[in-house]
């Protein structure tokens, strides 16, 4: 009777550990098809040439305008300029030691910041969208580099080249006058 309850007992854990393993490898293949997924989108364009923001849905492109201001316009899923809701924006971007803060007003179906970016072709900057009032923040990182990209028509912040990105940071591309 007893090696028939120690069989059991060891049945029970075997099963046991064979259903999490599967449930962590069945996890472990959502995820890789998620990261494939957002691979895919980064190759995405805005509708104005920005970079598109996959963190929020509805989904939003991120644009600097020539006056260096930040433009956030919300999309709708065929990738269109969506009439905005009742999200609110802010910015942090530049030096730590003297960081810009920006905020943001609806100009038409967009978001447009009250300052320009800080100096430099390379800023570090912190997005923090929330899609509504009661909603918590999004917070996106990312390094706005304003360089030209050598193979495609944007700056290489919404670059949409299938090339890695880290080679167009390496190369010192000027900005045609």
């Amino acid at each position: 009777m007893k090696k028939l309850s120690r069989t059991l007992v060891s049945s029970a854990a075997a099963l046991a550990a064979l259903a999490c393993l599967s449930i962590s490898n069945m996890k472990a293949a959502e995820d890789d098809d998620h990261k494939h997924h957002h691979h895919h989108h980064a190759t995405m364009a805005g509708p104005n040439g920005g970079k598109v923001l996959h963190e929020v849905e509805p989904h939003a492109e991120l644009l600097v305008t020539k006056d260096r201001k930040l433009q956030i316009t919300f999309l709708n899923e065929g990738g269109k300029a969506d009439a905005p809701g009742k999200q609110s924006i802010s910015v942090i971007c530049g030096k730590r030691a003297q960081p810009t803060r920006m905020k943001f007003a609806l100009k038409g179906k967009s978001f447009l910041s009250d300052k320009a970016l800080p100096a430099g072709l390379n800023i570090p900057t912190v997005v923090q969208i929330k899609m509504g009032p009661k909603e918590k923040a999004t917070i996106i990182r990312l390094n706005l580099n304003l360089k030209n990209c050598p193979t495609c028509k944007h700056l290489e912040y919404a670059c949409i080249c299938e090339h890695a990105h880290e080679e167009h940071d390496k190369k010192d591309v000027k900005k045609p006058k």
